[in-house]
């Protein structure tokens, strides 16, 4: 009995040290940019009430919920941009696994867009019958 009661307490003393380790290094990348990335969102989240949630913390410049193009509906995650770094930083440390409209946020850095080059248009070879070939698929109409 005293053998599984301190098997425990080693257990739940390894947890949250687990715990804090994860909570640290998800907060050792400092900020460079007042940008911060949010994930986690409720699909019903708006702009209106991301920007109630993280107003008390700076002015923010935009808040912004990522839409999909097709459906119109959130993607899950948002951006949220302050005037100074240090407004971020304090956001960042008060709502950073906190419930916003009933889902557990995360916040963190935004890291800047990386540059991608504009696609090729592929050129379509048509066959001695007019078919191309569907890469969907992978047949070809010859």
């Amino acid at each position: 009995m005293a053998f599984s009661s301190a098997f425990r307490r080693v257990l739940n003393g390894s947890s949250s040290i687990m715990t804090s380790q994860f909570a640290s290094a998800r907060f050792s990348s400092t900020l460079t940019a007042p940008k911060l990335f949010i994930s986690g969102l409720n699909r019903n989240t708006t702009d209106e009430k991301l920007k109630e949630a993280f107003a008390p913390f700076g002015q923010l410049v935009e808040a912004k919920v990522i839409m999909d193009r097709a459906t119109q509906r959130s993607k899950g995650f948002a951006f949220v941009t302050y005037a100074s770094i240090e407004e971020a930083e304090k956001a960042r440390e008060g709502m950073n696994a906190k419930f916003l409209d009933g889902w557990v946020i995360f916040v963190d850095p935004a890291k800047p867009k990386e540059y991608r080059p504009p696609p090729q248009p592929e050129s379509q070879q048509s066959s001695e019958f007019g078919f191309r070939a569907n890469k969907t698929i992978g047949w070809c109409g010859n």
